[in-house]
């Protein structure tokens, strides 16, 4: 693969994110015949096809996806080049892709505000999507770095913890639930949940916590694609909700939601930033992660303070 250039790997790209030779052209601003060139030249060196035509476009076959990962793995080593010769110039400047999960947005901008104020000439892109999405992020190097609540294990990665992440379960203010402390597993069960999609991590925490009670998750409740939808149905009244204690601080201080006093609650989980181990850390990533290191905990929303202080009042349900 040593007569592999830059410019043919770039056709290769344009030709992944626009499905059609003369979109790829287009976007590099060539012709069509040159941007097939480029593409016949590294079948030919492969001895592969790398795309397969089919009615809805070029798809990449396996050996294309082998040479795009190639290609987004040497662009970000272009880019931390740029970063390091700029350090070594002596300029404080470099670029940092954050990948967060859509419960993390709720306080990652103001991390990134007060990372900004230290470091203005670093430029920091956010992409939010959820679980899913986060890891495809990561898996596909969209990303240099991802805020979340739980690791994959399929992808080699640097986990390193930020802070607490705890979750609850929440109902409306005037729910019969509400004016009760101590409420057992077996009782909470009873009630319908509202839940975010399979495979994200409050689903996960919330099966773990039912498991052991027979056929309970079955029919585990309404299924819902955000945070602020279930936010919203528990307001109001559809069914409890199970979500991040850092998601509901402004509609606790509002009163609109009341967290459960649920014996076992909070789930106490964690967040983590997640870089893949086959990165090599630029000076922007290394600026953020000691950032997170030595001050991420101190943005995120106490869990002491989200409990009403008359919570220990209740009576109990027992």
């Amino acid at each position: 693969m040593r007569n592999l250039t830059l410019k043919q790997l770039r056709a290769i790209q344009a030709i992944r994110r626009h499905g059609t030779i003369v979109g790829a052209a287009n976007a590099l601003g060539l012709t069509p015949p040159a941007v097939t060139i480029q593409l016949k030249l590294v079948e030919e060196e492969a001895a592969l096809i790398l795309f397969d035509r089919t009615n809805d476009g070029l798809r990449p076959t396996l050996a294309g996806l082998a040479f795009l990962d190639a290609a987004q793995m040497l662009e970000e080593r272009l880019r931390l080049l740029e970063d390091e010769i700029d350090a070594i110039k002596g300029l404080r400047v470099g670029s940092l892709i954050l990948g967060v999960v859509s419960t993390a947005k709720y306080f990652a901008p103001q991390l990134m505000a007060i990372f900004r104020k230290q470091h203005p000439d670093i430029a920091i892109k956010l992409a939010i999507g959820n679980r899913a999405e986060t890891i495809a992020a990561l898996k596909s190097h969209a990303v240099d770095m991802a805020l979340m609540g739980r690791p994959p294990k399929d992808i080699p990665l640097r986990s390193t913890v930020f802070g607490d992440h705890p979750l609850v379960m929440i109902a409306a203010p005037d729910h019969p639930l509400a004016k009760f402390r101590d409420i057992t597993k077996e009782r909470i069960a009873q009630e319908h949940f509202l839940v975010r999609e399979p495979g994200s991590g409050t689903r996960i925490s919330l099966e773990i916590f039912l498991s052991e009670l027979p056929g309970r998750l079955d029919d585990l409740g309404t299924e819902m694609s955000s945070n602020e939808t279930i936010k919203q149905a528990a307001m109001a009244g559809l069914g409890i909700g199970f979500i991040s204690a850092h998601t509901i601080a402004l509609e606790l201080e509002f009163g609109k939601l009341a967290i459960l006093d649920v014996i076992g609650m909070p789930i106490r989980r964690q967040w983590f930033s997640v870089v893949r181990t086959d990165r090599t850390l630029s000076p922007a990533m290394k600026a953020f992660q000691d950032f997170l290191t030595r001050k991420g905990a101190q943005f995120l929303p106490s869990i002491d303070r989200l409990y009403p202080a008359s919570s220990a009042l209740r009576p109990s349900l027992e």
